[in-house]
């Protein structure tokens, strides 16, 4: 009895960590999610999922609105800015860091990143 359950602690402990070990590899980060054509940044500082991308990285996307728009309400708040100037703002320093081939949505066009 006592070797069956060594057997099955061994057992279990084996799946959590190759549970630990692949989860991560399946995670979706913003820079896979923007080189992988699922995630692209807008001209008012928010991503977007672009043109003929399926929805894979909708939760990042949302999830890094959100944290984004907090960031850009603080910012308007001490510089007596509006949200919008913020973000459009935003959008030009994203632009300026992001890579080629990245896309982006400009004036409701969506395109991708020459240089």
């Amino acid at each position: 009895m006592k070797a069956i359950k060594k057997i099955l602690l061994a057992l279990a402990v084996g799946v959590m960590m190759l549970g630990g070990i692949t989860a991560p590899a399946f995670a979706l980060d913003l820079d896979t999610a923007r080189a992988s054509g699922l995630a692209g940044e807008v001209d008012n500082g928010l991503l977007a999922i672009p043109p003929g991308a399926p929805g894979d990285a909708a939760e990042l996307i949302n999830s890094t609105n959100n944290v984004r728009r907090a960031e850009y309400a603080k910012i308007a708040a001490q510089n007596n800015l509006s949200l919008d100037a913020v973000g459009t703002m935003m959008s030009q320093k994203i632009y300026s860091r992001i890579p080629a081939g990245t896309w982006v949505q400009v004036q409701g066009k969506w395109i991708k990143k020459a240089q």
